[in-house]
């Protein structure tokens, strides 16, 4: 791993391990959980809308930090607050995980426990995802104290590749590998297992960067500085409007990020409900980090080649193919297929969007703040995705079940099964409909907003010079 790391700062090092750290979460708890999930809906009264309340609930999520965003990115940028933030919210995200390991543990064979045990995995779900998004916000905003405008697209897409090694790989692989020796009738001691796994893996990993990392950039607390930095949110909402380029392409990313964010979250809930095994879908996922790093290092040299913005047009049209892909997706080894197109594109495509955003930041000493507009697009996208997934899916089954003269009530529960397998990949298609709008924005809009010229000086102008 030293030889690995060759080159970077002790400081970018540190930074770039809480990707190691938090990217169990996106792992263990995004993409096992739902199975878990769906599990225990099967025991409730409507056991056919598993996937579409589980889509409901990660937008719930993702809208209660878009909505914090940005007072949450305004305190951050205080001096000696960024780091405490990020702790409590890491320490919320850690303790969510420790709570989940629970619930494997519990009763649930019956239609009242499964209701109160379902509502505790959505709940603590809920609460681990607000932990990891608002601790990331902060996460994001330290890029600009630990490295240079020079080294962020590979200080950044670095970060998600030591995720891919570390937080990504291995504690699935250990759930993986417990679940082999113990077999299947201790699936929920193994699911367990993971859930807490996850919460100390985060804990311990994270110490590097609440040791190392400091925050450089900041605004001075001053008497009335709060309530002034409150009030100038709206100024910078301003400021972003003002300079176009950084308002399309915010709205751009909007709409592709919310497509792999979407697919990130879904993936394992769509496969379940298309009923692939899921032992299967877990090893196509440990496939999709093994290879995450390489793709992430290529990446990086591609974007040294061809430039950032290139790179990430690149990935949008791979998602594009993705969502086709997956709407005919059928079998197991289709899935494996799938696995492979969303790893060549994962990391890479989530990085470089964050190194152009932190580049383009004028004042870097409100690095927070201005993270917080970028959580902002990037929440909120994540709530549109699933919600849209869910809805579509939804409408899709209603209109089978209405074609043969049925309703949730008089169907019976095999049909109800049968219904949601096949509205399901109506649900996925329609995230094409996002990518769409998003690459049209990303590759035709933004380009002629570049080349329009900006006046002498505009930081965003001169932070974008090279890119």
């Amino acid at each position: 791993m030293k030889g690995f790391l060759r080159g970077f700062t002790t400081q970018e090092k540190s930074w770039m391990m809480y990707d190691w750290a938090n990217s169990a979460h996106s792992v263990v708890v995004a993409t096992i959980l739902p199975i878990f999930y769906n599990t225990v809906a099967g025991y409730m009264a409507d056991s056919a809308l598993g996937m579409s309340t589980w889509g409901y609930a990660t937008s719930a999520a993702m809208g209660i930090v878009a909505l914090l965003a940005p007072v949450l990115g305004v305190f951050g940028d205080f001096q000696g607050m960024r780091k405490k933030l990020f702790t409590a919210f890491m320490l919320v995200g850690v303790l969510s995980c420790a709570g989940l390991a629970v619930t494997p543990l519990l009763d649930f064979t019956t239609q009242q426990a499964a209701q109160t045990v379902g509502m505790a995995v959505l709940a603590l779900y809920v609460l681990s995802s607000i932990g990891f998004a608002a601790a990331n916000l902060y996460y994001d905003s330290f890029l600009n104290d630990v490295t240079t405008p020079e080294r962020m697209d590979k200080v950044s897409t670095m970060g998600y590749g030591m995720g891919y090694i570390g937080g990504s790989t291995i504690p699935l692989l250990a759930f993986l590998i417990l679940n082999l020796i113990l077999g299947s009738d201790k699936m929920l001691f193994c699911l367990s297992f993971a859930f807490g796994l996850t919460a100390v893996w985060w804990f311990v990993f994270s110490i590097p960067m609440l040791r190392n990392v400091h925050q450089t950039s900041y605004q001075p607390r001053t008497p009335g500085a709060v309530g002034k930095a409150l009030k100038g949110i709206g100024s910078t909402l301003r400021e972003i409007v003002r300079h176009k380029e950084m308002l399309v392409y915010l709205i751009a990313y909007f709409f592709y990020i919310d497509g792999v964010n979407t697919i990130i979250h879904m993936s394992t809930s769509y496969g379940d409900t298309l009923g692939l095994d899921s032992t299967s879908m877990l090893l196509a996922l440990l496939l999709v980090q093994v290879l995450g790093l390489p793709f992430c290092l290529l990446y990086i040299k591609a974007s040294q080649r061809f430039g950032a913005r290139a790179m990430v047009a690149v990935g949008i049209c791979i998602y594009m193919g993705v969502t086709v892909y997956a709407f005919f997706l059928k079998e197991v080894w289709q899935f494996w297929v799938m696995a492979v197109l969303v790893a060549t594109s994962q990391g890479g495509i989530q990085a470089l969007s964050r190194s152009m955003f932190g580049k383009m930041i004028p004042d870097k000493n409100r690095s927070g703040e201005f993270f917080g507009f970028y959580d902002i697009f990037g929440k909120f996208s994540a709530i549109m995705g699933p919600a849209l997934v869910g809805w579509s899916s939804g409408l899709a089954a209603d209109i089978q079940l209405a074609k043969l003269g049925l309703t949730r009530a008089t169907a019976t529960a095999q049909q109800l099964e049968q219904i949601d397998s096949t509205a399901a990949p109506w649900g996925i298609l329609s995230l094409l409909l996002i990518f769409l709008v998003g690459g049209v924005l990303y590759m035709v809009v933004l380009p002629r907003v570049s080349q329009t010229k900006q006046p002498i000086g505009n930081p965003v102008a001169m932070a974008n010079k090279g890119d």
